[in-house]
């Protein structure tokens, strides 16, 4: 029951925590670089490269987790990876419970958990031995984020 709770407390982070970032818009906006007032010499500015972190805009990544034809906003963050999609919370469930059976992967039904447009899922049978957690949060405009982990759960 303590493990429960611990699940319990951390899924509640990880939901709040990127609805937080939806909400003050931590989209894929650059910021702009006002021109340089140089006296009446105006030259153009070159324009920085973007910076090279771990983030895409494409459903190309690196990892092995499985993304959603739809991926968008890919972020590869420590082992974990998190994007967007425009599929339903009931399409989005559906695509990683056939995706993992595919690969051999059994669903912990009893940690499986829907409420009010989110989910949580845990899948075993990674060859890490750690468990494959998997969240989704609504972000009411239609679209949703989808967070996946490996995790000792």
């Amino acid at each position: 029951m303590k493990h429960y709770r611990i699940f319990l407390a951390l899924t509640v982070l990880v939901l709040v925590s990127l609805s937080c970032q939806a909400v003050i818009g931590g989209g894929d906006e650059r910021p702009t670089v006002p021109p340089i007032n140089d006296g009446g010499n105006n030259q153009d500015v070159p324009t920085p490269a973007p910076p090279t972190d771990s983030s895409t805009t494409d459903a190309t990544s690196s990892t092995e987790f499985p993304m959603t034809e739809d991926a968008y906003n890919i972020t590869e963050v420590s082992g974990s990876l998190i994007f967007y999609t425009k599929l339903s919370l009931d399409d989005t469930m559906k695509f990683y419970r056939d995706e993992y059976a595919s690969r051999g992967y059994t669903e912990r039904e009893l940690l499986t958990v829907v409420s009010d447009g989110t989910f949580s899922m845990v899948f075993d049978g990674d060859p890490s031995g750690k468990a494959v957690v998997i969240q989704s949060v609504d972000l009411g405009d239609g679209s949703r984020t989808v967070a996946i982990r490996l995790e000792d759960v």
